[in-house]
């Protein structure tokens, strides 16, 4: 099965031409040394050859991309894949460019380098079924030092190709696997990557899905077939031939998602997503950037204190806190050998619950830590929120995970880090359960079209434990952490920040997560740093707008 929506490669075409005649065949002179060194005193001793190290020079760059692409050009597969550091690898993928891509003739031109790696551009010729169709795209390939023999060869990768094939993915030609489809909102509105950039991986998902089940007929087409387990769908390059798309109806609501593209487009990476929680129906989705790897349903991150809503009605449901109940709130809190704070060291002295909640004090979650089961956070979050149970949405999707921890990854897990693993949709739906009540499994396309079936949660959330939830989460709005963001909102609302700290990365993970009526959102900004001054205005937005 393959699929995708099109997508046509454009390049521009840079000024030195590499073709078949007048190229060199070799490697440049000084690639490799044949330099001796005399190590004794007589004709008998071993003469030791010397090989060169260090980055490949400005000249070898040049020569060795200008010869591997002459190679390329003129169908000299080996020549070409023996002038990489991976021959076995490189001529599979070049043999298949040429039998399974189909593609005739391919003249590339190298752009100017930038130290070790060379840009170029194929325009190729791609001949199927009696077609001849012109193709142009751009790609890179870089310049390394083969550690045993010295010589300057291509640093091979799948890229090299094709930017877009990743390992285990193959570059095909022929009748499409899956018709196209016409995704429309849930209005009838169309939903084209062309007037939403940021849907085009979801498009994709949802061709490879219900192509068939949508009643078009297929095209031809070259696209990537991706290889066995991939997260990413299979992507259509370039059309050769239209098919009949089929119409599929989607629960996107068309005028929230653009709300929802324009609020992640001012972050170079971020991810929203909204739902209605009296039913589970995705209304919007977006990605920043627009095209790549679908971070709000697929993407895999500490959420931080937003997990707090999941642990408080953890701590509600044991008895163990409650609003208005007194609650401790101290500058650390050791536990499985490991020391936690609070962000800036605070502490809240004869403090209650819902000031813990609202500031985000991380101790006041961990001090409960040693009355509770290694597996009652894991069980909270599935039974409850659904998180973990498989859930069938239309594409594919990560649904989250609160892995059963002990010592200081418990404490950790308290406040959503550890082990714990969310991503945008998982934590629209938490509030969204909240806003509810139950949980309804995040879904865009209806399960009646292919007959699947929706995961469902072991059992409600007690109406007291809801009820203080709201109020907490009302708190953090109007008067916590939340409330900046959130501010001038009306109604029945509420919101939690977070903060995830990752090693190697200066600045945290900012989330936010919040309902207002029948709408939930929930956002990440890698490093963004505090939720509610990043993820916070991409999701306020989306619930304004709703």
């Amino acid at each position: 099965m393959r699929s995708g929506a099109r997508a046509a490669v454009i390049g521009a075409v840079f000024a030195a031409m590499v073709g078949v005649a007048g190229c060199g065949g070799g490697q440049d002179s000084s690639t490799g040394s044949k330099d001796g060194a005399d190590t004794g005193a007589g004709d008998d001793k071993p003469v030791v050859k010397k090989v060169k190290t260090g980055p490949p020079s400005a000249a070898e760059v040049k020569t060795t991309a200008r010869d591997f692409l002459a190679a390329w050009s003129a169908g000299q597969t080996a020549k070409a894949a023996g002038l990489t550091d991976d021959d076995k690898a490189a001529t599979a993928a070049l043999t298949a460019y040429r039998d399974k891509a189909h593609i005739g003739k391919a003249t590339l031109a190298a752009g100017q380098p930038t130290g070790s790696k060379v840009p170029f551009t194929v325009n190729a010729q791609i001949a199927y079924g009696g077609r001849q169709v012109p193709w142009t795209y751009e790609s890179s390939l870089t310049v390394t030092r083969d550690k045993t023999s010295g010589a300057a060869v291509v640093d091979w990768k799948p890229s090299v190709v094709h930017p877009k094939l990743q390992a285990g993915d193959a570059l095909k030609t022929g009748p499409a696997g899956t018709p196209p489809i016409k995704a429309v909102d849930r209005d009838g509105a169309e939903l084209s990557a062309a007037d939403h950039p940021t849907l085009k991986a979801i498009l994709d998902g949802l061709r490879e899905r219900y192509g068939k089940k949508a009643g078009g007929t297929p095209g031809v087409e070259t696209w990537i077939s991706r290889a066995k387990g991939s997260k990413s769908p299979d992507e259509t390059l370039k059309v050769l031939a239209k098919g009949k798309a089929g119409t599929l109806h989607t629960t996107i609501d068309a005028k929230l998602q653009a709300t929802a593209e324009q609020a992640v487009s001012k972050r170079s990476k971020a991810a929203v997503v909204a739902v209605k929680p009296s039913t589970g129906e995705v209304l919007a989705v977006a990605n920043s950037p627009a095209q790549g790897f679908n971070t709000a349903f697929s993407g895999s991150y500490a959420p931080g204190s937003t997990m707090k809503v999941i642990t408080s009605a953890l701590l509600i449901d044991k008895g163990l806190a409650g609003y208005g109940k007194p609650h401790p709130c101290p500058k650390y809190f050791s536990y499985g050998g490991w020391k936690f704070q609070n962000d800036d060291k605070f502490e809240i002295k004869g403090g209650r619950f819902e000031q813990s909640f609202a500031r985000s004090c991380n101790t006041a979650f961990i001090s409960q830590a040693p009355k509770l089961a290694d597996d009652d956070l894991t069980k909270e979050a599935r039974d409850v929120f659904g998180i973990g149970l498989n859930w069938q949405t239309g594409i594919s999707s990560f649904d989250g995970a609160v892995p059963v921890q002990s010592a200081a990854s418990k404490g950790a897990s308290l406040i959503g880090q550890g082990g714990v693993r969310m991503n945008p949709l998982n934590m629209a739906s938490v509030s969204a359960t909240v806003a509810s009540g139950s949980f309804h499994q995040p879904y865009l396309v209806s399960p009646s079209l292919d007959n699947r079936t929706l995961a469902k949660a072991a059992r409600a959330m007690k109406p007291s434990t809801r009820q203080q939830l709201k109020s907490l989460m009302k708190l953090t709005a109007t008067a916590g952490t939340a409330a900046q963001a959130m501010s001038g909102m009306s109604g029945d609302f509420g919101a939690k920040t977070g903060s995830a700290e990752v090693d190697g990365q200066k600045e945290p993970n900012g989330w936010f997560t919040a309902y207002r009526g029948d709408l939930a959102a929930a956002a990440v900004v890698p490093q963004g740093g505090h939720g509610g001054d990043s993820a916070g205005p991409i999701v306020a937005s989306v619930l304004r707008a709703g």
